[in-house]
């Protein structure tokens, strides 16, 4: 141990924050694509507007799932135990958010094949169903790991999940997979916004405004939700932040808004959820200020925001259990071996930079605005 230049406590500290980076760089990239499906059916209204939105995604989309990618990754190499706990515990969700996902190529690829209305229009809903359904799901991940698993471990250390598809649909989660869908849905609206004209881009500005107003009231009503209705998870023990894995080495207690508590110790976090909140409104307020790059700037940084903050509230915890809360995970006791992290962090410190790069580069080549004429002239085009 003593050739890697990092302590395993800082190992794991720059993979929990990769491990963000990675997610918010999904729902930031991968929701511009999301949004725009999810609006598909109601800010187009004739065939020429709906090809006007699947060429405004249509080149990049691919690409941007690359972070999705990155993410799984990163679980299933860093943090195994929360890849083998997630992973077999929502199984049921990831299906539905995989079968949905599929539906975005084939939609791309198969709804120009033939000029029939309503052969066209099923696929316009097969897309609409590919963005708004992953967003909403995500969403109600996120809530579901706030409030805690059902899962435990035996003496062997295996893990048990004990809950079902629909024990995932509780009030709570079912508002965090709310404001996921507004977020998105605003980061759409502003793409389509930036990138198109007339009464298109008026129905998207619309939207984005409303989706943007009720982001941010469904967030607030989250954050009261959880300082006066949620108990947290609060580690009561002495944590060794560079000893081998164990997750059942600690004591946990829940305390009624305890997942506030790191505001106290932290008093810079409370910069996230702040950003959340002052990106959705400058978001809605570009919107209707008929801006074109402010509103997509600003959607960004409130989803930046607004992921932060459940990380951030969170910490150190990765997935607590909501059945044995001693079984909680989190970074200190379900990440990887110290060689397997440095080793992955040289890997990611060489081909990151490579993906940011290549990424700006297709959106510099790709940039300007799509219109029907400009689709007409373009023999490629879906």
């Amino acid at each position: 141990m003593s050739t890697i230049p990092l302590d395993y406590e800082t190992l794991r500290l720059i993979w929990w924050l990769l491990l963000g980076v990675l997610l918010i760089g999904f729902a930031i990239m991968g929701g511009r694509d999301l949004g725009v499906g999810a609006l598909l059916p109601f800010a187009a209204r004739t065939d020429d507007e709906r090809r006007v939105l699947l060429n405004v995604v249509g080149p990049t989309w691919e690409g941007n799932q690359v972070w999705l990618v990155l993410g799984g990754g990163a679980i299933f190499a860093a943090f195994p135990p929360l890849y083998a706990v997630s992973f077999s515990g929502f199984y049921l969700a990831m299906i539905v958010i995989l079968l949905a996902l599929i539906l975005r190529p084939v939609g791309f690829k198969f709804r120009g094949k033939i000029a029939d209305a309503r052969w066209r229009a099923a696929w316009d809903w097969a897309l609409f169903i590919g963005g708004a359904v992953p967003s909403l799901i995500f969403g109600v991940a996120v809530g579901n790991v706030i409030l805690g698993a059902p899962f435990h471990f035996d003496d062997t250390m295996r893990a048990f999940y004990t809950g079902n598809f629909f024990l995932l649909l509780m009030p709570f989660a079912l508002l965090c997979g709310l404001v996921s869908l507004g977020m998105l849905v605003t980061q759409g609206a502003s793409v389509i916004v930036g990138r198109t004209e007339g009464l298109l881009a008026e129905r998207a500005r619309t939207i984005g405004i409303w989706a943007g107003l009720g982001t941010i009231v469904l967030f607030a009503l989250g954050g009261v939700w959880v300082a006066f209705g949620i108990d947290g998870h609060v580690i009561t023990s002495t944590v060794d932040p560079n000893a081998p894995i164990n997750p059942l080495a600690k004591t946990v207690e829940l305390v009624r808004g305890g997942w506030l508590s790191n505001y106290g110790a932290y008093p810079w976090m409370i910069a996230a959820p702040v950003i959340g909140l002052a990106g959705m409104a400058l978001a809605v307020l570009g919107l209707n200020g008929r801006w074109k790059l402010v509103p997509l700037l600003a959607t960004s940084a409130g989803i930046f925001g607004i992921i932060s903050t459940a990380g951030l509230s969170l910490f150190p915890f990765l997935l607590p259990s909501s059945t044995v809360p001693q079984a909680g995970l989190t970074l200190w006791d379900a990440s990887s071996s110290h060689m397997t992290l440095f080793i992955m962090l040289l890997v990611t410190a060489f081909f990151l930079p490579i993906i940011i790069l290549y990424t700006g580069y297709v959106f510099r080549v790709m940039r300007g605005p799509v219109t029907t004429t400009s689709l007409n002239k373009n023999p490629n085009a879906y």
